[in-house]
């Protein structure tokens, strides 16, 4: 078991967070890293196809024999992670209940804001977790559906206009809140976080949903990091050279020779 990859999923480059870090927590974990790239966004999507996704997703990475399935998407996680645990032979962690740990364990004056995909705002699932967690904690959220286009094309950093100007439309009404927490309900967001932070203010906390099943994968296998270097393969549905060239800025390392194509169709 300890020598077993772990599988991480996303429907595209968002959730290479996650994998950032799994690898700062977990530096000996080996990692196979699937980004249906072909079909992102998937917060666009319905339920029943988001659901039809994730479990071909899922099937992939489980003939890679892994021994547990990170769904570092929340979208996918918020809608089809009961789904994926009746067909899983293997632990599911998906972002929703780490992070709504997270946000409980942070908040002071229990307003909390959360942003993500239609779909994951629509779903309901963090206003659920974090009821169950947190008593009389307010959330306050809204749908940001141009944050993963924008991430996917290289649109993140602070002084690009567009980037800003979309944050500041979707942040407004969380703000007037007067939040001091904000999660952060996809892995694509973290790259838009000086964006984010800029304009929410020194003291609103961000939580970084793919950290939080980061720490979850790690209290899972606490004893599964080896002393050796993890290794990482990326599986992409796309184009590979685009992945690779934007897989560096998130891992804040090359792929180069580590990623290759496949073919999810019919699985």
């Amino acid at each position: 078991m300890r020598n077993k990859p772990v599988g991480v999923f996303d429907s595209g480059l968002g959730g290479l967070t996650a994998v950032r870090a799994i690898r700062r927590i977990m530096p000996g974990q080996d990692i196979i890293y699937l980004g249906d790239t072909a079909r992102v966004p998937y917060g666009v999507r319905s339920a029943e196809v988001i659901t039809r996704y994730a479990l071909a997703n899922a099937r992939l990475l489980f003939r890679y024999d892994i021994k547990a399935l990170v769904v570092a998407c929340g979208t996918v996680s918020a809608t089809a992670l009961n789904a994926l645990r009746e067909i899983s032979p293997v632990p599911v962690i998906g972002v929703v209940e780490p992070t709504c740990a997270a946000a409980i364990r942070t908040t002071e004056n229990g307003r909390v804001g959360l942003i993500g995909t239609a779909a994951t705002v629509s779903s309901g699932a963090y206003e659920r977790g974090i009821a169950a967690l947190g008593g009389k904690t307010k959330v306050f959220s809204a749908a940001c559906p141009l944050f993963v286009p924008l991430v996917e094309n290289g649109r993140f950093k602070r002084g690009d206009i567009v980037a800003e100007t979309v944050a500041e439309e979707y942040l407004e009404s969380i703000r007037r809140h007067e939040v001091d927490t904000l999660l952060l309900g996809c892995t694509h967001y973290p790259l838009l976080t000086d964006i984010i932070a800029g304009f929410m203010g020194p003291r609103v906390k961000l939580i970084d949903a793919g950290e939080a099943a980061a720490a979850a994968l790690a209290e899972l296998f606490p004893l599964a990091d080896g002393p050796k270097n993890g290794s990482e393969r990326f599986l992409v549905t796309d184009d590979v050279t685009s992945f690779s060239r934007n897989a560096e800025i998130f891992l804040q390392n090359p792929t180069k020779g580590l990623v290759e194509r496949v073919d999810i169709e019919g699985i």
